[in-house]
Parts: structure tokens; C-alpha cells; sequence
């Protein structure tokens, strides 16, 4: 019996693997944040998500209850995006450690450009306690994101 050759996934199919691997570097960017990064630093809950939606939709919630909702949704909506940047980067055929730095790179470095465009990040006034929470929670998020697609998300390996 002849072994077919497996179709490679299409564009699509990556990126929504991808989104899915977000979804799930997401969950373990926030435990990271609840159970490691918060008890060391005594960081408080960021709205940053919640800031950023705020500021870019003509979304105003009028209770807490509202707001904290509209910053979980937005928090994961982000690492959907960046879950599809590392599926993109995955179909062009980069994987592992090298995918996920080029993805931190220019994923982090938009974030950043971005908020600071709309006036909600002013890195030139942050600490270097903030340089390295921002970097390392978004790291843990990208990295776990990267892992998860290859190991779990992604497409098999072709025959």
C-alpha cells in the first residue's frame, strides 16, 4: 500500500492554531503573573487590556463588573493575536526557539509602538522592575504560546 503524502495545513488552518496555542500561552502568561510574578513584585491587577480596548472601540463600561470583563476578553483577544503571529511564522516554516523569538521581537515591539501611538504607555517613565515584568510576562505568554503550537496545536509532522 502506497503512504500518501500528508497535505500541508493552509494559511488559514495555521493562524487558527495558532489563535487556539494564544489562548493557551495566555492562560499560562496569567497563572505565571497570579502564582509567581504578583506574589514577588506585590503588582496589583493590570487594566492595560481594558485601557487599551477603551481607547481604540466606543466600549465604556459603567460598573467594575463591566470593566473587569471588558480586560479579561481583551487580555485574551490579544494573545489570539498573538497566537496567529506565531501561526503565520510557523507556516513560513520557522519553528521552536527561533520562531519564538522573532514573534516576541516584533510582536513586543508593536505592543509597545502601538500603546505609546495612543498614549497609554510611556516607557521612557517605567522602572526597570516594569521593563521586566512587561518583558517577561509577555515573554512567558509568547513562549508558552510557541511550545503549545508545536507540541500540541499544530499540525503533525508529514510523512
Amino acid at each position: 500500500m502506497l503512504s500518501q503524502k500528508k497535505k500541508s495545513p493552509s494559511v488559514l488552518e495555521s493562524v487558527a492554531r495558532g489563535m487556539v496555542a494564544g489562548v493557551a500561552g495566555t492562560v499560562v502568561m496569567t497563572a505565571f503573573q497570579k502564582f509567581v510574578e504578583m506574589p514577588i513584585t506585590k503588582r496589583e491587577d493590570s487594566y492595560a487590556p481594558a485601557d487599551f480596548a477603551e481607547r481604540i472601540l466606543p466600549v465604556r463600561p459603567k460598573t467594575e463588573q463591566g470593566r473587569n470583563r471588558l480586560n479579561w476578553v481583551t487580555h485574551f483577544a490579544l494573545g489570539k493575536m498573538w497566537g496567529s503571529a506565531y501561526g503565520l511564522t510557523a507556516h513560513a516554516g520557522l519553528r521552536g526557539p527561533k520562531a519564538i523569538a522573532v514573534v516576541f521581537a516584533t510582536v513586543y515591539t508593536s505592543d509597545v509602538l502601538l500603546n505609546m501611538a495612543l498614549g497609554l504607555y510611556k516607557p521612557s517613565s517605567w522602572s526597570k522592575q516594569d521593563w521586566t515584568v512587561d518583558l517577561l510576562d509577555k515573554f512567558v505568554q509568547a513562549a508558552a504560546t510557541g511550545v503549545l503550537y508545536d507540541n500540541v496545536f499544530g499540525p503533525t509532522e508529514e510523512s
